[in-house]
C-alpha cells in the first residue's frame, strides 16, 4: 500500500478542515516497479499534482475499493454538471426559463429541452412550476444550465412535476443518504406509508403521500432523521407506526 493510501485509511471517520493536505509522494526504495495505488477523489477532496487538499470541513468517508470524500452538513449548494436537482422557475425571458436552484445565480433552462419540445410545440411552464432537471454546464465562469432530456432526447423522469405535494429543504449530507443505493432510511419510511419522493442533489426534496396529514409526517421523520443513528430512527419510526396507524 502506498503512503497516500495509508493516510487516508488512518484518517477514516475522523474530522477534517480545509487546508488540510495528504501527500501522495512515495519513500524512495529504488524499485520503481512500485506505483502509487490511484486514488478516487470525491467532494470536499481536491487533487493537486502530488497532493490532495481538503477544501471542506467534515468526516472522512470511504468507499471500496478507493473512493474517498468528505462528509460535510452544508446547506449552500454549489452547481455541478451533471447533477440533477429541483428547481422553481422564477420568470420567462424569451425563449428561456430562469430556475432558482438555490446556488449564488439562477440557472438557465431552454424551452427545447425538454422531451417532444420544438418551437411549434412549447412545453408548458409556468412560473412557479417545479422542474427536475440536470446541468449541462456548471461552473464558476458560466451560468449554469439545465435541461429536462438525457442524451436520447428522452425525459428519464425529469420535467415539470410537484402538484399536490410538499417540497422542503434538508442538508447536503442528507440529500447523500437519501439517493444511496437500497437507502435505509426510504426503506423504513416505506413500511409506515406509501409515497412519492424526488430528491435533489441541491438539498431540496418533495414528497406526496395519500393525504396531506401522512405527507406532512413523512417530511417530519425525513427531517428528524437529520441527526439520528440507525437505532434511533427505527425506534422513532416504530412509535410513529403505533400512534397512526
Amino acid at each position: 500500500m502506498d503512503t497516500l493510501h495509508a493516510c487516508f485509511k488512518e484518517k477514516i471517520g475522523e474530522v477534517l478542515l480545509p487546508g488540510d493536505v495528504f501527500s501522495c509522494r512515495l519513500p524512495v526504495s529504488g524499485d520503481e516497479s512500485i506505483k502509487p495505488e490511484k486514488i478516487i477523489c470525491g467532494p470536499g477532496l481536491r487533487r493537486n499534482a502530488e497532493e490532495v487538499q481538503v477544501c471542506k470541513s467534515g468526516i472522512l468517508r470511504h468507499k471500496q475499493p478507493n473512493m474517498y470524500w468528505i462528509d460535510s452538513q452544508q446547506r449552500r449548494y454549489v452547481p455541478a454538471k451533471g447533477e440533477s436537482v429541483i428547481g422553481i422557475v422564477t420568470a420567462k425571458s424569451g425563449d428561456v426559463f430562469k430556475v432558482d436552484v438555490g446556488g449564488s445565480e439562477q440557472a438557465s433552462l431552454s424551452y427545447l429541452a425538454f422531451e417532444g419540445a420544438t418551437k411549434r410545440n412549447r412545453p408548458n411552464v409556468q412560473v412557479g412550476d417545479l422542474v427536475y432537471g440536470q446541468f449541462t454546464i456548471a461552473n464558476k465562469d458560466m451560468e449554469p444550465e439545465l435541461v429536462c432530456i438525457d442524451s436520447c432526447g428522452r425525459a428519464n423522469g425529469m420535467g415539470v412535476f410537484g402538484a399536490d405535494g410538499l417540497l422542503f429543504k434538508v442538508s447536503l449530507g442528507l440529500v447523500r443518504r437519501l439517493l444511496a443505493p437500497q437507502s435505509e432510511i426510504i426503506k423504513d419510511l416505506e413500511k409506515i406509508y406509501s409515497f412519492e419522493l424526488v430528491v435533489g442533489m441541491n438539498g431540496r426534496v418533495w414528497v406526496k403521500a395519500k393525504t396531506v396529514q401522512q405527507t406532512l409526517i413523512v417530511t417530519n421523520l425525513l427531517e428528524t432523521c437529520e441527526n439520528m443513528t440507525s437505532q434511533q430512527r427505527q425506534t422513532l419510526f416504530k412509535k410513529v407506526t403505533r400512534d397512526f396507524l
